[in-house]
């Protein structure tokens, strides 16, 4: 059992101040990381990024919240007021609450003052389903803006987010099971404790590390897993109708959550506030406020991933998002999970090197991954004489074929059209005979 006695005994003002500087460093983080991915992206396609307002233009985050801010805040006729107004809220708070209980650091001396505490709000015995249960409320939030919109293209973007949900939070639950079991807890200050008698868990359990960071992206709805949002489909998906303030909370909770799902990879495979090696040579390493700069830096390493992949991957296409989640990344979480049972019954019961073993595990499990990723070489069958044709102008104008339907080449295209054209001047011209003999008549 974990020992928690160190939290819950706080006085309220320490309380207060904990969740202050908690609240502070997630605005000025959602701010910084903005500037940052203008910046890296500005790189990445041989632009310069903001440099004007402040040192290295690290102002225009906070000049572009202000002037969203002085919007004129606009609500769609056909929406649902209510749930309008509320949806923007109901996806920001869970961004915030789900920090409660990450640790940001080991017990520190509050300067000025005789009291120690942890750096961490709270802890609970099921910390990690905490996070992932709060992180799903604020799915709801894009579900109901998309709903309450009144439009078609939002309704679309809060459909898709639901499924996004579903498909990817699954995979992300099933990445984290692993590391319950080969930590022996729950606790989010458990599992640092965990990683520091033994290898940080990216490494012996490198499959769960895979599937949740490529899970997270879509969590967070990030390139290439942004369909909720896709402009170049659904105009700007579920906060289409949205401006001013109301646009800027779902703004504010995106690049919250990017730093949420990023701080909980740090915790859980990457050895949370404890630092690095050779770093971590030094006997002061994990004293002290150190372990804070430690735990920035692998966050902000974090961040820099999902800046580079929507610098570098396009969209993908809804259906191949799907089938990715429901085909390859939970077959392999589910593989990877009998595996470390496996190999947890063998710990237990004293038998094999267990670390070994996990690593042979743990290579196999990503070779089969790799393989997934392939494309697949589907081979292309006859088809029977009798199946009728697609044609796509039977409508009167050009419509794509469905699934399983086969489009005509082009020279049949051009020349149904041009015999339609044809007809239609037969037609006319019989049409145009017929009433001229009738006047002459």
């Amino acid at each position: 059992m974990e020992d928690l006695s160190a939290f819950g005994v706080d006085a309220w003002w320490v309380i207060v101040i904990k969740a202050v500087l908690v609240f502070g460093v997630l605005v000025v983080l959602t701010l910084f990381n903005i500037w940052l991915e203008r910046r890296i992206v500005g790189r990445m396609q041989h632009r310069i990024g903001p440099n004007v307002h402040g040192p290295f233009g690290l102002l225009q985050s906070l000049a572009d919240g202000i002037k969203l801010a002085l919007k004129e805040d606009i609500v769609p006729k056909a929406a649902d007021k209510v749930i309008y107004v509320v949806a923007p809220v109901i996806a920001t708070i869970p961004a915030f609450i789900a920090w409660a209980v990450i640790p940001l650091g080991p017990a520190v001396h509050i300067p000025f003052t005789d009291t120690t505490t942890p750096l961490q709000l709270t802890d609970l015995p099921v910390a990690v389903l905490f996070i992932l249960a709060v992180a799903s409320v604020g799915i709801y939030g894009i579900v109901l803006a998309g709903w309450s919109s009144g439009s078609t293209y939002a309704l679309l973007g809060g459909l898709r987010s639901s499924a996004q949900m579903i498909s990817y939070e699954v995979a992300m639950g099933l990445s984290l099971v692993a590391v319950f079991m080969y930590a022996g807890t729950m606790s989010m200050s458990g599992i640092v404790t965990a990683q520091a008698e033994d290898l940080w868990f990216a490494l012996p359990l490198l499959p769960s590390f895979i599937i949740y960071t490529i899970a997270m992206v879509g969590e967070t709805n990030r390139a290439p897993f942004d369909l909720p949002e896709a402009e170049g489909e659904l105009v700007g998906g579920f906060h289409t109708e949205y401006s001013s303030l109301k646009f800027a909370l779902f703004f504010l909770a995106e690049y919250i959550n990017m730093v949420t799902v990023s701080a909980l990879a740090t915790t859980l495979f990457l050895g949370g506030w404890r630092a690095p090696w050779p770093l971590s040579m030094w006997d002061g390493a994990n004293e002290g406020w150190w372990p804070v700069l430690w735990f920035l830096g692998k966050v902000i390493g974090f961040i820099f991933v999902f800046i580079w992949l929507r610098g570098t991957l396009p969209r993908m296409r809804y259906d191949q998002f799907m089938a990715f989640g429901w085909k390859r990344l939970i077959p392999a979480a589910l593989i990877w999970i009998i595996g470390v049972a496996v190999v947890r019954q063998v710990r237990l019961q004293g038998g094999v090197d267990t670390r070994t073993l996990i690593i042979a595990i743990a290579i196999v499990v990503g070779v089969l991954l790799v393989l997934a990723l392939l494309p697949e070489r589907g081979s292309v069958e006859p088809e029977a004489d009798e199946e009728p044709r697609f044609d796509a102008f039977a409508a009167g104008y050009p419509v794509p074929p469905m699934p399983g339907q086969r489009m005509p080449e082009e020279r049949e295209i051009v020349a149904t059209v041009a015999g339609s054209a044809a007809s239609n001047r037969v037609a006319g011209s019989a049409t145009s005979n017929t009433v001229s003999e009738e006047r002459r008549e």
